[in-house]
Parts: structure tokens; C-alpha cells; sequence
């Protein structure tokens, strides 16, 4: 399992290593290399008393209106009714252009 952790220089010539929560651990050393063995360290002890990482695999819910996609492809009906629907907006349009 890999984690990410940010490194960056500090005042006095130093490394701090740190990552955010859920593990919210930051250490510093005095260089890159120190950090992040102090990092490592830390982390291998909160694990062993019994902290775990594991990973949670999530999957999407379904969208509630999901089923009802393509329930009128094959439905002769529906070629009218947008060709009713094209005329009437065509007929509005010219209808708004009259004075």
C-alpha cells in the first residue's frame, strides 16, 4: 500500500514530512531522508499497536432513474410525438413573428 506524503524544507535546514488525515503525522528532520525514516517510524508504531490501513473499495450507486434509460427506443410512438412537438414549436415561432 503506497500513502502520500508531503516533504518540504523548513527554516534551520531542515526536512518535514507530513500527511493529512487519517494518519495525521508530521515529523521533521534534518534531512529528507531523516524525515521520512522518522515518518516511517512513527507510522510502523501506530500500527503496531493495532492501527490498520485497509482499503475500502467503493462502488457508484446506481442512479434512481437508471432502469428507465432507453425504455423507448424501439417505440414507434415516440418519432410522432417529436415531430408533433417540431411542428408545434415551428408553429409558435412563426406565430411570434407576426405583429
Amino acid at each position: 500500500m503506497q500513502i502520500p506524503v508531503l516533504i518540504e524544507r523548513i527554516s534551520g535546514n531542515g526536512y518535514r514530512a507530513k500527511s493529512g488525515e487519517p494518519l495525521a503525522l508530521c515529523v521533521e528532520g534534518s534531512t529528507r531522508e531523516d524525515a521520512l525514516a522518522k515518518f516511517k517510524e512513527q507510522l510502523q508504531t501506530r500500527l503496531s499497536r493495532g492501527a490498520e490501513l485497509v482499503p475500502m473499495p467503493l462502488t457508484p450507486e446506481q442512479h434512481p432513474l437508471a432502469e428507465f434509460v432507453g425504455m423507448f427506443r424501439d417505440d414507434p410512438w415516440i418519432e410522432d410525438w417529436k415531430k408533433s412537438v417540431a411542428e408545434y414549436r415551428r408553429k409558435i415561432d412563426e406565430d411570434a413573428d407576426r405583429p
